[in-house]
Formats: structure tokens, sequence, C-alpha cells
């Protein structure tokens, strides 16, 4: 028996013998090459596993027996992400890196700057982002899948919103420390509160949003330095996430 070096989605996990979708059924025999007899490791993005043995190498509908479905030992990570809409394919080149880390999910927000077509509802952007963070749950190998929301306004997002804020600023701290927020496994606090990291678009947010963030009442606010240099927004995204987490 072999397995193949990725997992495969199947949105319900369960003991007994399950028919994968026929993209995962083909990745797996025709892709992978996997045959009667291998195992595939399954993940639903929901914080379950489960190794399952192939009955039926069939590449539209690829057959398997689940004996143990197997919970992650984290719970599903509180950071998020929320980035102005940019233009060009900038939002999925954003989730492409964003998605294989542990974050809850990637918000994209309507900002005073945004930079994306006129009268766009974005939707194929959306959905081609949401198969980018599908792509990167199985090659991460993550417990849980990272989900897109929005577009949304950003001050109708704001006023809704219950956690703590991450802004990236200038004349913010070079590291944070996010003790009782973000993701329980980096603290002993097994219900920390949320956190949304918020990137702007290129040239940044407006004042008025930027004194919207900074007077924030519903949870806590932080400053993050990202250095000395000027970065693009989808750049900036990445590297304040790989200082949080």
């Amino acid at each position: 028996m072999k397995t193949p070096d990725s997992r495969f989605y199947c949105p319900l996990i369960s003991v007994g013998t399950i028919t994968l979708d026929e993209n995962e059924s083909t990745h797996a025999v025709r892709v992978c090459r996997a045959c009667a007899g291998d195992i595939l490791q399954l993940s639903d993005g929901l914080g379950h596993y489960a190794d399952a043995v192939i009955e039926v190498a069939d590449a539209k509908a690829c057959q398997v027996r689940v004996d143990t479905v197997i919970e992650a030992a984290n719970p599903r990570p509180k950071v998020s992400l929320g980035i102005a809409c940019l233009k060009d394919d900038a939002l999925e080149e954003v989730v492409f890196h964003a998605a294989q880390t542990e974050i809850d999910k990637i918000i994209f927000l309507r900002t005073d700057f945004s930079q994306e077509p006129k009268n766009s509802d974005l939707k194929k952007t959306v959905r081609r982002a949401e198969l980018k963070s599908l792509v990167s749950l199985k090659q991460s190998k993550k417990a849980w899948m990272t989900n897109i929301e929005g577009p949304v306004e950003f001050d109708k997002w704001l006023a809704s919103y219950k956690g703590d804020l991450i802004l990236c600023d200038i004349d913010g701290e070079r590291q944070l420390n996010l003790s009782g927020s973000g993701n329980a496994s980096a603290n002993s606090d097994p219900q920390p509160t949320p956190i949304t990291l918020l990137v702007g678009p290129e040239g940044g947010f407006s004042p008025r949003e930027i004194e919207a963030i900074k007077t924030f009442q519903n949870g806590k606010v932080h400053l993050l330095n990202l250095g000395n240099t000027r970065l693009r927004a989808r750049t900036a995204a990445i590297i304040a996430l790989g200082k949080i987490l």
C-alpha cells in the first residue's frame, strides 16, 4: 500500500464507505495513480481527518472505506485577515499564500481607496479565492479550511465586528503581545478572543477609516510596524501574518 503525499477533500467524513466527488476521484486515480487497497488521507476542513482505504479506484467516483475518524487536536483558529479589495489578481494571490497558514477566514473589504473595478460584484474573484483556499487546505495539510467572506463595506463590517484588531501602522510595535487573542494553541486561554488583521489597499486606509479603527470600542486595537520600507498591500498581508501567527 502507498499513501499519496496529499490530502483529499471530503466534506462529509464518516465511518463506512464513502464516494469521493469527481474532482477528488480524478486527482487520486489519474494524477496520483492510486489503486484499490491504497490509502488516502481525507480532510473535511472542519477539524476531522481519516485514513481511507480505496475499495473501487474509479476516476469519476472513487469509493473508499473509513474505519476511524480523527478529530484535530487544536480548535479552529481565531485569527482572521481583513484585506481591502485590490485590482487585477492581487486578492487571489493573497489568498493563495494566506490560506496555507492557520487562519479562520479572509474578508474582502470595500474601503474608501479600494482598487477593484467599478460596479464589480467580485463573484468570480470570490469563487476563485474559495478554490484556492481548498487547494491550500489539501496542500498544507491543515485541519481547518480558511473561509472566504465578502465583499463587504468596511464601515458595515467594523460596526458589527466584536473582537480585537491589528492595524499595520508605521507607529506600531515591531512585536505584539497577543496573549488572550488569536490561536488557542499559542496561549493558555482555551477560548481566545477573535482577532482580525487589517490590511488596506495600495495607499492604505483613508484617514477617516484609520481613525475609526484606532477608536474601535468592541475590542483591543494593536498597531503593528512592518519595517522601514513601503510594501505592496499583497506583500504586507503575508509579512504581517508571519509576524503574528
